[in-house]
């Protein structure tokens, strides 16, 4: 028998390409984004369709099975194998022509849709299909599971949209197929003609989304034109591997217009959306308010717990999104997103809609603002209302649109009946309807209630003419159950049509033809019974993170935008925590060296908290890593100089020895042992802000000041007890910043102290950062001590800080009452104005502003009330998205430059090149102002300095009276 080592040089010497059998090569592909987990022999990324040939023919002939992967989005299991993964993405990647005349592209497989979408949009073309996914997925995916999306009523699926595909089977040999018998494997025509009646007659009434098993299969019969290429999709990589397609481009709208029709409940929305067939519409979506209605709820459950809790600070913004979003909406208790080519028609479905109210929306901006809603809707569907994760397994199954009311209704009671929740939602106009249900997939009970589960809703689906899959694939969580669907004889000859194209039986085995169990392989029973544990499954592999769209203002994933890499994806990440955890390829433990890797790149932005569906928090998940992976060793120098910074910098304080420290630092010709040598140190404060605050302890602040920025009468609010929070950065490095802010917060008429015991407070942020998880609850218990009973708000400058106070301090101390007091009490400055001082009107600067929001403003503590604030201020312009890239000591660890930059320039600094002359800088991250200076040579501001220089005892009032600014 071949040796997996055998293989692996055979494939080395045949393939230019690359092929790895290592650990964490075959870790981060055991899983895609269903309920099951299969261990690969290796990756192989060929580089052509020679290679591809070359790498079949190997494992061929050792016997070694293999599976063609894309983006890894498939929810069945279909893209996970134990024999020789194929990774179709790392260089089978491009757009190989584009013809707009004939309306065609030619594309090789692991080409992500996105890409193909935005290099025809010029020529006023699209490809029809266009699942959620589309940031990410790939062509050779969506031929595979011939996905569809929401415009499919109008365009079809995928298999609707492919005109020809260059394939190579397990055996190595390469067909083109396309209309007609050209190109078909030997013995396809006569299985065909062998079988025309039960093609004709065994088949279930064909709809538009009968995709599962081999669904396609009669399109081979020759009053259907014998459509081979259109038959092989949907496939699931059981057949052969597609290395080329030439795809069909249809016109996109000049000016489609959206129109929102409100119900009086789900089975009212669903029974009305067949009728709008008629109108032809582009898209028929359904929700009800089960999804919209509770995802504020859904999001803010967490705001008190911790490193979930930082996943529910992460979603605290979105909460507030949830309520508004509800308001944005037609009456009614459900709705349908109805997207018609014109205005016109739009309104013409909206006088045919049988609905309680309606609306239409035309302007491009009002339509992405509604499509979010329908979008984020969708995320909040991965948990309960309670909390708990829901799972893929059932997400896509289909009936006629006709059927769709009454079989929701009994949907929704088999639910109840087996004690589950799910939340409907999907491509009402299809019968299509995506769920996420709470399967308990970890105890043999909840086990086998998700086996039965699934046989009666198969007879359910099937009772309604409809299709197990509807636009996902059957994988290993469905096809066990086609016979239910197909009856025994079609099952029988789909087994003969695989065998056809692969009398070996070497592709993707286990999958639509003599399938494993449902209830088999799935990935939660490696797991320990850990909180950790629970923490890492979350990830179910969606792969949003694997999206390198710029623009906008997601976060997530920094260092896979940089990298390209899949281990530097937050799924890839997740991937390696979690076969750490199972012990079966990564076998180090907490020593393992492949997930020390993975995460040594990950900034900690936070990033993933709130721009992954289920919140993965890969920032605690890296603290808790380095917390057991350094225990009761030497820690690398920078856990000590950078993870320790708040101890040095209060040293020198009190030594007074800032200056001679500056001084060292410039003349040093190396940097200091365990930084980054192309880093240079930022200058420390002469004097401490504390030490020149005027503000020695808790005492009262002084009075509204007059003029431009003064309270607007005495209004809620006013005379408002407030504690600024002097954080390290603050204190050491920026005390500007905290003055600004004591004459900001006094001219809005508040009360300002500072705490007891001023620098000696601490939010343990760069000890959790470097996984120093026991000095970090010694110093947060520390500072617990130090602040005493806090009377009111406590304003928190840098966005970090607040972040840690806000989410992290109750998940480290979660026993301690105090923390979730002090956390509750965290206030941005912007959030303290508009709460406790509603009435002030800050300074009118009216100027253009650029910057950077902080990763962990965005992730954890949401920045609308900084827009209201910008906004009254007179500020034009919104912050960069993504990530600075210096994220606290990231930037200064030595290997990490040149991620750090790739990250600052993918929208931070081209943003600061394309400032209009005269525009404002504002970046209220230490981290991120000082990334702005080193990279652009630009001084960035708090947004409280920017007020306070507008205010009447500003330096710009100064500069316009004569007078010097005499600022501390």
């Amino acid at each position: 028998m071949t040796t997996p080592g055998e293989v692996e040089r055979t494939l080395r010497a045949e393939l230019r390409g690359d092929v790895d059998f290592g650990a964490a090569a075959r870790a981060l592909v055991t899983m895609d984004a269903s309920n099951y987990r299969r261990v690969p022999l290796g990756v192989v990324a060929p580089r052509d369709a020679d290679d591809v040939a070359a790498a079949l023919q190997v494992c061929a002939g050792a016997g070694v099975p293999v599976v063609p992967r894309g983006g890894g989005t498939s929810i069945a299991g279909q893209a996970t194998g134990t024999g020789v993964v194929l990774d179709l993405t790392r260089h089978m990647n491009g757009l190989l022509s584009v013809d707009p005349a004939s309306r065609t592209a030619v594309v090789q497989p692991g080409l992500v849709l996105d890409r193909l979408r935005d290099a025809v949009r010029p020529y006023g073309l699209t490809f029809g299909p266009d699942p959620s996914t589309h940031s990410r997925c790939t062509l050779g995916g969506m031929i595979g599971n011939n996905a569809c999306g929401a415009h499919s009523v109008a365009w079809g699926t995928t298999a609707d949209n492919v005109t020809e595909l260059a394939v190579t089977t397990y055996a190595g040999t390469a067909h083109r197929i396309g209309t007609g018998w050209a190109g078909a494997p030997d013995g396809l025509r006569e299985l065909v003609g062998a079988h025309l009646g039960l093609l004709r007659t065994g088949m279930p009434p064909g709809f538009s989304r009968r995709i599962s098993g081999y669904g396609g299969l009669d399109a081979l019969l020759p009053e259907r034109g014998v459509r081979l290429a259109q038959a092989f999709c949907g496939s699931e990589g059981t057949l052969a591997v597609v290395t080329e397609a030439v795809v069909r481009l249809v016109e996109l709208p000049a000016a489609p217009a959206l129109a929102v029709l409100g119900y009086a409940d789900e089975s009212a929305a669903a029974d009305a959306a067949a009728g709008l067939l008629p109108y032809r519409p582009l898209t028929v979506e359904g929700m009800a308010e089960d999804l919209v209605g509770t995802a504020a709820g859904r999001t803010g459950a967490g705001a008190a717990g911790g490193a979930g809790a930082g996943a529910a600070g992460g979603a605290a913004a979105r909460a507030v999104g949830g309520a508004a979003a509800r308001a944005a909406l037609p009456r009614g208790r459900a709705w349908l997103f109805v997207e018609m080519p014109d205005e016109g028609a739009a309104r013409a479905v909206v006088r045919g809609a049988d609905a309680l109210d309606a609306l239409v929306v035309t302007d491009p901006a009002g339509q992405r603002a509604l499509w979010r809603i329908r979008e984020d809707a969708a995320g909040t569907a991965t948990r309960t209302p309670d909390g708990r994760m829901a799972w893929p397994g059932w997400e896509d199954c289909a009936v006629p649109p006709a059927r769709l009311g009454a079989y929701l209704r009994e949907f929704r009671a088999l639910l109840a009946a087996h004690g589950l929740r799910g939340t409907p939602y999907g491509h009402f106009g299809e019968g299509c309807v995506h769920v996420r249900i709470d399967f308990d997939l970890v105890s043999a009970a909840g086990v086998a209630r998700y086996r039965t589960f699934s046989e009666e809703l198969a007879d359910l689906v099937v009772a309604h003419g409809g299709s197990l899959s509807g636009e996902h694939g059957d994988g290993q969580a469905r096809a066990e159950l086609l016979p239910k669907m197909y009856g025994d004889d079609v099952v029988r000859l789909f087994g003969a049509y695989k065998d056809v194209w692969d009398p070996a039986g070497g592709m993707n085995p286990g999958m639509l033809v003599r399938p494993a169990r449902l209830d088999e392989n799935l990935r939660f029973a490696v797991l320990p019974a850990t909180p950790f544990a629970g923490e890492v499954a979350r990830c179910v592999g969606v792969a949003k993170c694997r999206t390198t769209e710029a623009g906008g203002p997601g976060v997530m994933c920094p260092s896979y935008r940089a990298t390209g890499e899949e281990q530097h994806s937050t799924r890839g990440r997740a991937r390696l925590l979690h076969e750490m955890l199972a012990g079966e390829i990564v076998t180090g433990g907490w020593r393992s060296p492949e997930v020390a890797e993975a995460l040594d790149l990950c900034l900690g932005c936070k990033g993933c908290l709130s721009d992954c569906p289920v919140g993965v928090d890969m920032a605690s998940y890296k603290s808790e890593f380095l917390h057991h992976h350094w225990a009761g060793r030497i820690r690398p120098l920078a856990h000590y100089t950078l993870g320790g910074l708040p101890a040095w910098l209060r040293l020198i304080a009190r030594l007074r020895a800032a200056g001679a420290v500056n001084a060292a630092a410039r003349l040093l010709p190396v940097p200091l042992p365990g930084l980054a040598r192309e880093r240079a140190l930022p200058e420390l404060a002469k004097r401490p802000f504390t030490r020149g605050a005027g503000v020695p302890g808790p005492a009262s602040g002084s009075g509204p000041a007059s003029g431009s920025g003064s309270a607007s009468g005495s209004g809620p609010g006013a005379g408002s007890a407030v504690t600024l929070w002097p954080d390290t950065f603050t204190e050491y490095l920026a005390p500007e910043v905290g003055h600004a802010a004591l004459r900001v917060l006094r001219a809005a008429g508040l009360d300002v102290s500072l705490p007891r015991g001023g620098g000696r407070v601490c939010c343990g942020l760069t000890y959790l950062s470097t996984g120093r998880l026991d000095r970090a609850r010694k110093v947060l218990r520390r500072t617990l001590d130090t602040l005493g009973e806090v009377p009111g708000p406590v304003t928190v400058l840098e966005p970090s800080c607040a972040a840690a106070l806000r989410a992290d301090l109750p998940a480290l101390l979660p026993d301690d009452p105090r923390a979730a007091r002090l956390a509750a009490a965290v206030r941005t400055v912007a959030e303290t104005l508009e709460e406790y001082a509603p009435h002030w009107l800050p300074p009118r600067l009216d100027r253009a502003v650029v910057g950077q929001t902080h990763c962990h403003q965005h992730a954890v503590l949401g920045d609308a009330a900084d827009r209201r604030l910008r906004e009254r201020a007179g500020l034009v312009g919104e912050p960069a998205g993504g990530c600075c890239g210096l994220a606290g000591n990231f930037g200064f660890e030595p290997g990490h430059h040149e991620v750090s930059v790739a990250c600052a320039e993918e929208q931070l600094l081209p943003s600061l090149r394309a400032a209009p002359a005269g525009a404002l800088v504002q970046a209220d991250g230490y981290s991120c102002r000082t990334q702005i200076a080193q990279l652009s040579g630009v001084r960035a501001r708090h947004l409280v300095e920017l007020l306070a220089d507008g205010l009447a005892d500003g330096p710009a009032a100064r500069a316009a009276e004569g007078a010097p600014d005499t600022r501390p």
